[in-house]
């Protein structure tokens, strides 16, 4: 994102007084994209359901299976599940490597084709995967594709950032839609919300 466009972004955001409070008191955001879009897809798997630093040493281990830390999709798929186990994988998690393993060799993963997909059009494509769900392409649309409005709302972090921050106390479904209802004040920059959401949490535990 441009410096013009992120200056406009945050003074849209900081209208919502909490949220301003939120922008005060965490680091700006790097952009960064990524265009190893398997690569993207792997990490996100190998990080569900832990903690960055548990999802880091996993990762790192996982990368040290392969020449030159180069996970291939065809060295992937030769290897058996309990080769993968052994850096802390699940089988479930080593069964989803391989499915994305096996949709990059078979539909490709080229970044400048799918980045020329809507939002919408890339989560349907990639959840093709079995073991790719919504949640894990709307990490790569934050992270790779560095989309500025994806609003993630099944991830626990930003469901327990907002809860403590705008006192929400809905469950399930009612929570969803009170955290849509105050997100739809973030728009069209609510990747940039989430993003700080996330650190201020963190920075709060």
């Amino acid at each position: 994102m441009k410096d013009d466009e992120l200056k406009k972004a945050y003074k849209h955001l900081k209208k919502d007084v909490l949220m301003k409070d939120v922008l005060k008191s965490t680091p700006p955001l790097a952009f960064l994209p990524n265009k190893n879009l398997y690569q993207s897809l792997i990490r996100a798997i190998v990080s569900q359901q832990l903690s960055t630093k548990a999802a880091a040493t996993i990762y790192d281990r996982f990368l040290n299976l392969f020449p030159n830390k180069d996970p291939d999709a065809n060295i992937v798929l030769r290897l058996d599940d309990e080769h993968l186990r052994s850096c802390g994988l699940s089988y479930q998690k080593a069964g989803y490597l391989k499915n994305i393993a096996q949709f990059s060799i078979t539909n490709g993963l080229d970044y400048r084709k799918l980045y020329r997909k809507t939002d919408e059009d890339l989560i349907a494509h990639l959840t093709q995967i079995k073991g790719v769900g919504q949640w894990t392409v709307e990490m790569i649309l934050m992270f790779s594709l560095n989309r500025p409005d994806v609003f993630p709302v099944d991830d626990l972090g930003i469901q327990n950032a907002m809860k403590k921050l705008y006192g929400l106390d809905g469950k399930g479904k009612q929570l969803h839609q009170q955290m849509i209802e105050v997100a739809e004040q973030w728009r069209p920059y609510r990747t940039i919300a989430c993003r700080h959401l996330w650190k201020w949490k963190d920075d709060n535990a």
